[in-house]
């Protein structure tokens, strides 16, 4: 294992959430993975037969909602993403060199799949921008949706970032990290060794938390899941722990590569001014720097993320429709959906806090 590796489709993560039960047949993500082989080398890509939608974030319970009310069964479906992950990046695992070739064998066994487990469907979810191309074929419909990521222009620390901001953004960033020092916490960005058990049980009582105040669950993840990242993948986590008089308070929780930060989970034991823009941004930007990493996925969502520097970016799913007449429907809602996503990339760009070039 090292850092060069995207982490979430590496056999430590997605077999912590089978191993865990955090993605598993009784949690509604059924493993089917797939292997394809050509001469000498194998990719191996995760695929699930679901019979529900949650935990994908490329939300499509209004097809699912029109099957219904046309009689037709939209359950069960294939998919292919990180469970409970909204972060693009490669959803095949292998070697280099994967080609067109290669997408349309993939596409040919998801339809014998999809007629063995009489699927209705398969969808590929945040596939990265070359292994988009690898499937490259009429029977799959693009879907676009767009994120919020932060890029690294060469700073060389958080003033630097802030110091091509307009005056009033970089005030407000100011002013919003000076509150959360002034409410005497203090910060630590621990890496993966680093943190002990004791803190791992503390963000799991707060991951739990964050979810029950969100929606009354206790979250798809386990606390087994946890348990085994934090010994399999630790070279590649990282953890923003937040102290009052050295007491954990809150934690945030990242992954990384050599190129990235993504952030992923976060909990607080109580309410704290500005506290989720310090550990879920703003540490996450100033380690993000000091590390050299040029780019920090925060997570799917939060517009709020404009204002403190994270871009619009396209987002891309793929889609093989078995249904002619729903697969036409659905092609022209991706069309119309299209221009709403680019519609929305122009406006959030300028609500964007950089000085005018």
């Amino acid at each position: 294992m090292t850092t060069s590796t995207y982490p979430f489709i590496t056999p430590e993560f997605l077999e912590a959430l089978e191993k865990s039960q955090s993605a598993d047949v009784a949690s509604g993500w059924q493993p089917v993975h797939l292997e394809l082989n050509d001469e000498d080398k194998t990719w191996f890509m995760p695929l699930y037969l679901k019979d529900h939608s949650m935990g994908e974030y490329v939300f499509d319970y209004s097809w699912a909602n029109a099957y219904h009310q046309h009689g037709l069964d939209y359950y069960p479906k294939l998919v292919t993403a990180v469970p409970f992950t909204p972060s693009s990046g490669e959803r095949l695992r292998g070697p280099s060199g994967l080609h067109s070739k290669h997408g349309t064998q993939i596409i040919d066994q998801i339809e014998l799949i999809a007629e063995q487990t009489q699927a209705s469907s398969w969808h590929l979810l945040f596939p990265n921008s070359g292994q988009r191309e690898a499937f490259d074929d009429s029977r799959l419909l693009t879907r676009e949706g767009v994120q919020y990521h932060w890029f690294n222009n060469n700073y060389q620390s958080f003033d630097d970032y802030l110091a091509v901001m307009t005056s009033r953004k970089r005030k407000m960033i100011s002013k919003e990290r000076a509150r959360v020092r002034a409410q005497d916490i203090n910060i630590k960005i621990l890496l993966g060794a680093e943190i002990d058990g004791e803190i791992w049980a503390l963000f799991y009582q707060l991951y739990e938390r964050t979810y029950a105040k969100r929606n009354g669950s206790r979250g798809y993840l386990t606390e087994s899941f946890f348990d085994l990242i934090s010994h399999n993948l630790r070279e590649q986590i990282a953890m923003a722990v937040a102290y009052i008089n050295d007491q954990p308070i809150a934690c945030a929780l990242y992954f990384f590569d050599h190129n990235t930060l993504y952030g992923r989970y976060w909990g607080s034991i109580d309410e704290f001014q500005y506290l989720h823009f310090e550990l879920c941004y703003y540490s996450g930007i100033e380690f993000a720097i000091q590390q050299g990493l040029q780019r920090y996925d925060a997570g799917a969502q939060g517009e709020h993320k404009l204002v403190r520097g994270f871009e619009p970016v396209k987002t891309y799913s793929l889609h093989w429709i078995k249904h002619e007449q729903f697969r036409d429907a659905i092609r022209r809602f991706t069309k119309s959906e299209k221009k709403a996503v680019e519609d929305h990339i122009r406006q959030a760009k300028t609500l964007l806090p950089f000085k005018q070039q």
